[in-house]
């Protein structure tokens, strides 16, 4: 990732605007090419704390680079260039910038947990799965542990269903039991913000469903923020929707105006059906 320009352009950041009410991400002027190819194009957005905002846009309109842009898993693409930049704010730093020259990444990503499409257990045992991340928090003992264990299990209803079964691959739980356990293993380390790239595409209707119920519930204590193409499920869970079309953001409104008021026509279009 080409950050020497980036980092010279931004210095040690200051940023370009406070944030606005209970914002907790605020995206100024970010600009993304891979290569040639201008995919995100001067982005300006705020995230609200502690709300579900959506993403939502048709394939390939640039939701998902959005998305790691905010914990810099763009970095491992190659022959990624970005200008603007990405605050969180931080009870302790005040604002904390994402492109920062000195931003601490491993704790920016335990800020803010990424729960992709796939779910990717760790090759250890469910129990082991949630301890892992415990233990990138401190030093717990065994009865500590178990505790802590048996309680991310139930934040995502999963105790009930493999309390019989904690030493036994994470691997072997069905592919909906998996992504639950992934988001209690994101949960373990303790984030602000829990960040999911179309986290139901792989799943089952019900297993779809469990997660929808899980969102929801968290986003009384959490700020989440899910990418999704799904008009539906836009609907029925969103808080706050963020509308892109071609790496631009159209449209940014609380959930309820933007279904039953759109303002911009791209969006009545969307909305529509008329592309997808």
């Amino acid at each position: 990732m080409d950050t020497q320009a980036m980092d010279a352009k931004m210095g040690e950041g200051g940023s370009a605007k406070p944030f606005e009410g209970e914002g907790i991400i605020r995206v100024d002027n970010l600009n993304l090419y891979a290569g040639k190819t201008h995919i995100l194009k001067n982005v300006n957005i705020e995230i609200p704390k502690n709300k579900l905002t959506v993403i939502l846009g048709p394939s390939g309109c640039g939701k998902t680079t959005l998305l790691k842009c905010m914990n810099r898993l763009t970095d491992l693409t190659p022959d990624i260039k970005v200008s603007g930049n990405i605050y969180i704010r931080d009870q302790h730093t005040g604002e904390l910038p994402v492109f920062g020259a000195k931003t601490d990444i491993v704790a920016l990503r335990r800020k803010m947990g990424l729960l992709s499409q796939r779910p990717f257990p760790l090759p250890m045992n469910i129990y082991n799965n949630i301890a892992y991340g415990l233990k990138l928090r401190g030093k717990y003992t065994r009865a500590e542990l178990n505790d802590l264990v048996e309680y991310y299990l139930r934040q995502v209803n999963l105790w009930d269903e493999v309390k019989d079964r904690l030493r036994s691959p994470a691997v072997r739980l069905s592919i909906g039991q998996q992504q639950r356990l992934c988001l209690a293993r994101g949960l373990a380390v303790n984030p602000d913000i829990i960040l999911a790239d179309e986290p139901t595409s792989a799943l089952d209707p019900v297993s779809s469903e469990a997660i929808e119920k899980q969102f929801a519930a968290l986003s009384k204590d959490f700020t989440l923020v899910m990418v999704t193409h799904v008009l539906r499920q836009a609907r029925r869970i969103a808080d706050y929707v963020i509308f892109m079309y071609l790496g631009e953001v159209i449209e940014m409104r609380p959930a309820q105006e933007f279904f039953e008021d759109p303002r911009e026509e791209q969006t009545k279009k969307y909305l529509a059906g008329a592309f997808n």
